[in-house]
């Protein structure tokens, strides 16, 4: 490889990471900052709501990859990805110094979500820049060995997120980290964003950019030729609701969802998981690289396809393994002593509302299901008379809970709680997991595999997205199906499959909803033909 092409890998691919890294503070952080700026929540709505945040960044990738995608394509590659990285720095800093709720109210989460939502919009256009790029001085045969570098980087950012909140918390220990060392993590990215512009103002415009850019065939109006013209929306549409969806959920269930996994339902330490996945990512990464250099030799379909279907069959039995490796005292009180949520089922709701409209909670059957999701315990619901107060069947206890709403429901969530936490606790219920306890090799080992199987259908994402879309509107065409598929398919993933948990009381109920997309990908990818483009075209 020459050594300007290790320069643009090298340049193109630390930005990206860095981007990420910002991206995914705010998952890394998500219970912090929930309690720093949402307020007037119960436990697990509040976590939904948390989540819902991390998500509202994914929300408007899309809308970045339009934006930025269809600069790129008239402007150039370099320059527009120079703006998005300055827009992600930017946007993380300001987080680092936002006020709480406690300061100013409202205000907080609001700019908050104007913040992610910045962040968004800068990733949407970077990914597609960063890619296109790379590829764009891939030699023929290699494309999938110089893009895999690419790939690689969503891993690197979370892995850095993981890696300097954990070396934060043990300089300054966790209740100072909890009350304000949060924030240096996101100050950090200033420093981060100064490295990074300096790395790609040594950079060259893609040559085959600048080729177009000679020959007078930049397009003037890249959105419409990327999605007003049958033969590319077709495989916008085809990339999208294939394989840029399995790719999406498959990676936040194997990254993300597993972490809130062990921290949220099987009770684990933060910084033992956080640990774990540490262990686990620095051995999973080669496999991006690995996957996409061999998609060079046997082509990008087979390996993607591969991945979704495996992925579909091992999602339950892994996080089964992780739920018998991490927290067996829990799995045991389970089996020994089921709890049961004896309610009205007219009176339950599902446990996901942003606003917190007053219906929420205020009926007994969610307040019940409600602090057992919170409290990671499974359960069953069965149906009681119509304007019962529901009742939580723990072993041979009964605990009744209580209708909100009333002058006196502080005082009865209070009890609630104390006498639920009491029952499980006789019941062999632990309140977190034993860490002396925990196989932590087993459990490196499964994250592990669900870190290879995102690996198999992201490694060759990219080289393939760039096959199949011509030079002059490729950044607009790859950013958008990417965005979608990663971004909103994926990127709801952690917010939607808590609340399924929450809804019915399974903790692996979740996992249905990647593994149906991951299916569906593959059906696509089987049935839908995508040939390669010639370059020019």
């Amino acid at each position: 490889m020459p050594p300007y092409h290790k320069k643009i890998i090298f340049a193109s691919s630390l930005g990206t990471a860095f981007e990420w890294y910002d991206f995914y503070l705010y998952g890394t952080l998500a219970s912090i900052l929930g309690r720093h700026f949402l307020s007037g929540y119960n436990p697990t709505a509040d976590f939904i709501v948390t989540l819902m945040l991390f998500a509202a960044g994914f929300v408007v990738r899309p809308f970045g990859a339009l934006f930025f995608g269809r600069l790129g394509d008239m402007v150039g590659r370099k320059h527009t990805f120079l703006v998005t990285i300055l827009i992600m720095g930017l946007s993380t800093f300001i987080i680092g110094l936002l006020p709480t709720y406690e300061s100013i109210g409202a205000a907080a989460p609001i700019i908050l979500i104007a913040l992610r939502m910045l962040q968004g919009l800068a990733l949407g256009g970077e990914y597609g820049g960063a890619a296109t790029y790379v590829a764009e001085h891939a030699p023929a045969g290699q494309l999938g060995r110089y893009t895999g570098w690419v790939q690689v980087t969503a891993s690197l950012g979370l892995f850095l997120s993981l890696i300097v909140t954990a070396g934060v918390r043990w300089l300054i220990g966790e209740d100072a980290f909890a009350a304000w060392g949060w924030r240096i993590p996101f100050l950090a990215s200033m420093l981060l964003l100064g490295f990074s512009i300096w790395l790609r103002m040594q950079l060259d415009e893609s040559p085959l950019f600048v080729q177009l850019k000679a020959d007078g065939l930049v397009t003037e109006q890249p959105l419409r030729d990327s999605f007003a013209r049958w033969s590319n929306l077709r495989k916008v549409l085809a990339m999208m609701f294939g394989l840029c969806a399995g790719q999406g959920v498959i990676w936040y269930t194997s990254h993300f969802y597993a972490l809130f996994f062990l921290t949220q339902s099987l009770k684990l330490p933060f910084q033992q998981a956080q640990l774990l996945m540490i262990l686990a990512l620095i051995l999973a990464m080669p496999a991006f690289i690995f996957f996409a250099s061999l998609s060079d030799r046997v082509g990008r379909r087979p390996i993607m396809i591969a991945g979704c279907i495996l992925s579909a069959i091992l999602f339950i039995p892994l996080f089964k393994g992780l739920g018998d490796s991490v927290n067996p005292a829990l799995q045991s009180a389970q089996e020994r002593a089921p709890v049961v949520v004896l309610a009205d089922t007219a009176r339950c709701s599902f446990q996901f509302n942003l606003l917190n409209t007053s219906g929420r909670n205020v009926f007994s059957c969610d307040i019940a299901k409600a602090f057992l999701s919170q409290s990671g315990v499974a359960y069953r619901t069965e149906t009681a008379p119509a304007g019962m107060v529901a009742q939580i069947h723990i072993g041979n206890e009964v605990v009744e809970a209580y209708e909100g709403g009333q002058l006196d429901a502080r005082q009865n969530s209070v009890l609630f709680k104390r006498n639920v936490s009491a029952a499980l606790e006789r019941a062999g219920y632990p309140l977190k997991a034993d860490v002396g306890q925990v196989n932590q090799p087993m459990v490196v080992f499964l994250l592990w595999v669900l870190l290879v199987l995102a690996a198999m259908v992201y490694g060759p994402m990219v080289a393939l997205l760039v096959e199949i879309f011509p030079t002059r509107i490729r950044y607009t065409s790859m950013s958008l199906p990417y965005h979608i598929g990663n971004g909103w398919f994926g990127g709801i993933l952690p917010t939607l499959a808590f609340a399924m948990v929450a809804a019915t009381g399974d903790v692996y109920f979740g996992l249905w909803y990647p593994i149906g997309v991951a299916f569906l990908a593959a059906v696509v990818a089987l049935l839908v033909y995508l040939p390669k483009l010639e370059e020019g075209k």
